[in-house]
């Protein structure tokens, strides 16, 4: 097994993990932080973030920012997707999926610091922006 292998995690590389119907059957998979003594940041970015509003049921569309300093674990990128995904059919507003989002992977990545930063489409002529921050 090469060093960079990691029984862990399984659903990178598998092309047969079909998206949760929800986050909360969402899995989030983590790797070992290589460098866990420099502070040093991740961003993820999707401009694909869909929800439902909670009171038409409508879709909400939004960009997510994700940047944080890791303590010792990674968020590994495929379940991150698949899990962001997973809000297809979650209602909600903007400031509950935004903590939703920073408090599930607080929870499992433990970092030294995290940003997520929501960016809304405008709907009714406002957009809505959030974010919310974890510091250790």
């Amino acid at each position: 097994m090469s060093e960079y292998q990691n029984p862990d995690l399984t659903m990178l590389g598998s092309s047969k993990v079909p998206v949760p119907d929800s986050p909360a059957e969402a899995t989030l998979e983590c790797f070992p932080n290589r460098n866990p003594g420099r502070a040093y940041e991740i961003e993820f970015s999707t401009q694909e973030f869909t929800s439902l509003c909670p009171v038409t049921g409508q879709p909400d569309y939004a960009e997510i920012y994700i940047r944080y300093i890791p303590g010792d674990r990674c968020i590994e990128s495929k379940s991150l997707k698949l899990y962001l995904a997973s809000f297809r059919n979650e209602a909600s507003f903007a400031e509950d999926v935004t903590n939703r989002i920073l408090n599930d992977l607080v929870k499992v990545c433990e970092p030294i610091e995290m940003t997520v930063r929501a960016e809304f489409t405008p709907r009714g002529g406002i957009a809505v922006h959030v974010e919310a921050s974890h510091l250790e």
